[in-house]
């Protein structure tokens, strides 16, 4: 008889391994098109935030969890799930949900059909860098933030012209500012 509390224990911490109100590894919980505003300024110290320093921590009390999956862990989204995996109606530029630097134009984006956010170049030479990814058993160009470090997307060699590049971004790694005109008199 012993032997079948024994069984019963053991099978009961196999189904039963612990409680925690977090989610395991990997889990990615998420909520559609929720969004963190970005502040450039610690507003304990009144200085501006040096991005390169923010810890894990820092990073995801700043972002929503898919951002944060997305920016910090390089996720990618599922395809046509993203806010802006269409060209806007309006002019205005994309800046880094992470950290608010500006890093695409509405004027250098296209309806690729990839279902993802595509653009032939960004906003400036200097907005995002590329870094050579070799996971998943390909070899890829990243792109991330130039400011904070953030992963965005990658950049193919099968886009139209002028430049023939295909930035692919997330969209939960950016966030459309739309640019205000004024009204006439």
């Amino acid at each position: 008889m012993p032997t079948i509390y024994v069984l019963f224990y053991a099978m009961f911490l196999i189904m039963f391994p612990g409680c925690s109100d977090k989610p395991g590894e990997g889990t990615v919980l998420t909520v559609p098109n929720q969004t963190k505003e970005v502040s450039v300024m610690d507003t304990k110290k009144d200085e501006p935030i040096n991005w390169q320093e923010l810890t894990d921590m820092q990073w995801e009390n700043r972002l929503t969890s898919e951002q944060y999956t997305i920016l910090r862990k390089k996720g990618t989204e599922r395809p046509f799930t993203g806010l802006y995996y269409l060209k806007p109606d309006k002019d205005g530029n994309y800046v880094c949900s992470g950290c608010g630097n500006i890093i695409f134009s509405t004027k250098d984006q296209f309806n690729s059909h990839c279902g993802w956010p595509s653009f032939t170049a960004p906003a400036d030479a200097n907005s995002v860098k590329q870094r050579r990814d070799s996971s998943h058993g390909m070899i890829r160009t990243e792109i991330i933030c130039s400011r904070c470090g953030g992963h965005l997307g990658h950049v193919f060699d099968d886009g139209p012209g002028p430049t023939g590049l295909r930035y692919c971004i997330n969209s939960a790694a950016m966030k459309l500012k739309t640019e205000e005109k004024s009204p006439k008199p």
